[in-house]
């Protein structure tokens, strides 16, 4: 049976322009004072554009030209465009990250469509937290919506030397602390690694996190592989503006397509991509705005049947330009089809499987064959032990392997502001073998999570060849980065989980294939040390930070707020 279609009398804004009274009247004549006439919207769906675009977030700069070829889609299907500005969390800039932020997007984007005489929204994000944000507010409006990526951008180049956002610029910050590479040649790569607007061309967490609201069903087939500068990025734009005023005549709204197994897609998508660790926070707080279920077990489950496909880095050779020439996301969904919920609806009408018709791979260097994966498993793996009970997370496609399985001593860094005043110390008393330990670096701890968890490696131990360490911290990475950093370790510290107990010398263990992450301190003396444990005061009396610190949830939760988790409904305003 085909779905009654909407009508304009059933349009959520017909409740503030079509009603013969006196706040209709004051809507459609502000309407008028902007230059509109009664044909450009009566009857007509509104359509918000939610625009990131900022001149503090580079990786959004060509999101006015884009809000403008949204428009004319939306226009060319019958749709009435308007453009709402929204917070851009960048990365670059804002401190101490723009994980402090997302939930504020979230606040911000579902009270907007919630205020406002809107119909439908077309979600305009790229830089790694605008993603999660939009969509978690999106959905818990739950009007129809659909999301553009704002693609990566183009290769970096160096001399002879293609370069990856992120992934390059850790391992020559390496060689110039270690003495090997001059000052010349730093200031020729930072003129050459980021060549235009988009986001990072590696397998960040912006490419990822595009990639699982790709395969989530809520962006067109095959979105998140364009590259920014490409034209068919405009046509995506378009088209995107188009669809959103089908879906408003559909109904077709997000919780519809964010069912269970939507996020079973989104993680095994991400896990063949060697994605960013990052996408299991915000995969659990989207999840967790829909309904739907999904936890850390669920993320290492799918994770062990999922072969690594995609060789990009930082886990592998290549970057997102090669991944799109290679045939993009939806090649690579067409290698695993049956990993995936093929019959799982998506924002373009159609299920998942049919947006995969016609994909090919066209080089087999960048999206290796099924039956000769760059690994057996996907590429996150999930951690349990008496150090991180509640969950830890680490990506293995990325480290030496040698430290799969590794036990050694800790050297602890109370902060990090600690790490920075001691890393460089030749009197350190770190050797390749120990285990680098960074404390209060977590939600509350830092605060906001931020992306400390590479610690980088002690200057003496490079100066004599160590690339790769064995590094532990409730905090994240980049998805750019690389290395055997275990992450998110849940409860963190600041809350007195088990991280906050551990000294200098203690013996860690880290068994990757068993996943298990353990201290070697008897019981009695971690007893010991718990009763001494004092917590440290989080410095914000007033403002966001504050309210954050009341409300946020930890790492295996997803870091959202209590108050915003589910999906009870709040009314709609009243027009009066």
């Amino acid at each position: 049976m085909t779905p009654r279609r909407k009508s304009p009398t059933d349009l959520r804004s017909h409740r503030w322009f079509g009603r013969d009274d006196l706040r209709s009247f004051t809507h459609r004549s502000r309407t008028k004072q902007a230059g509109f006439t009664t044909d450009d919207w009566a009857g007509k769906p509104v359509i918000a554009i939610l625009n990131t675009w900022s001149d503090a977030n580079s990786c959004h700069a060509h999101f006015r030209q884009r809000a403008e070829e949204v428009k004319r889609g939306v226009w060319q299907a019958g749709g009435f465009p308007l453009e709402m500005p929204v917070l851009s969390v960048g990365e670059t800039y804002m401190k101490p990250t723009t994980m402090l932020y997302r939930n504020f997007l979230a606040m911000e984007t579902e009270e907007i469509l919630r205020a406002n005489p809107v119909d439908g929204a077309v979600l305009m994000g790229g830089c790694d937290k605008t993603v999660p944000g939009l969509v978690m507010g999106a959905t818990s409006m739950n009007l129809p919506a659909i999301f553009l990526p704002a693609g990566p951008m183009l290769r970096g180049n160096w001399r002879d030397q293609v370069l990856g956002s992120g992934s390059d610029v850790w391992k020559y910050w390496a060689e110039r602390r270690a003495g090997n590479f001059d000052e010349c040649s730093w200031r020729e790569l930072e003129d050459g690694i980021a060549r235009s607007y988009g986001t990072c061309m590696t397998m960040g967490t912006a490419s990822t996190m595009a990639a699982a609201v790709d395969a989530l069903g809520l962006s067109l087939p095959g979105a998140s592989s364009i590259p920014a500068a490409d034209s068919r990025h405009s046509h995506l734009a378009t088209a995107t503006g188009r669809r959103i005023v089908e879906m408003v005549w559909e109904d077709l709204k997000p919780r519809d397509v964010l069912t269970d197994d939507a996020f079973e897609n989104a993680v095994t998508v991400a896990m063949a991509l060697g994605g960013s660790t990052n996408a299991i926070i915000h995969l659990i707080a989207m999840a967790g705005r829909a309904g739907a279920r999904l936890d850390l077990d669920r993320f290492d489950a799918l994770s062990r049947r999922t072969p690594f496909l995609a060789n990009v880095r930082p886990s592998g050779q290549y970057l997102m330009e090669d991944f799109f020439y290679a045939g993009g996301l939806r090649a690579l969904m067409a290698r695993i089809p049956d990993l995936l919920h093929t019959e799982a609806p998506t924002v373009s009408g159609r299920p998942l499987g049919a947006g995969l018709d016609g994909s090919s791979v066209v080089n087999e260097q960048v999206i290796v064959p099924r039956d000769r994966p760059i690994m057996p498993e996907g590429g996150l793996a999930v951690l349990r032990g008496n150090l991180a009970p509640d969950g830890a997370v680490i990506k293995h496609t990325a480290m030496e392997p040698r430290l799969l399985k590794h036990k050694g001593p800790a050297v602890v860094f109370r902060d990090y502001n600690d790490l920075e005043r001691r890393m460089d110390d030749p009197d350190l008393p770190a050797t390749p073998d120990s285990v680098l330990v960074l404390q209060n670096a977590g939600p509350l701890g830092a605060p906001g999570m931020p992306e400390w968890g590479m610690l980088p490696i002690p200057k003496k131990l490079l100066q004599q060849g160590v690339r790769d360490m064995v590094r532990i911290s409730d905090a994240r990475m980049s998805g750019t980065s690389y290395g055997a950093c275990v992450l998110h370790v849940a409860p963190e510290s600041f809350v007195g989980g088990p991280l906050a107990l551990v000294r200098d010398g203690d013996v860690v263990e880290l068994d990757v294939p068993g996943r298990r992450l353990t201290l070697h301190v008897p019981d009695e003396e971690l007893g010991r040390r718990r009763a001494a444990w004092k917590p440290r005061e989080l410095p914000y009396p007033r403002g966001w930070v504050a309210l954050w610190a009341r409300h946020v949830r930890q790492a295996d939760k997803g870091c959202d707020f209590d108050f915003l988790e589910g999906t009870a409904p709040i009314p709609e305003p009243e027009i009066h």
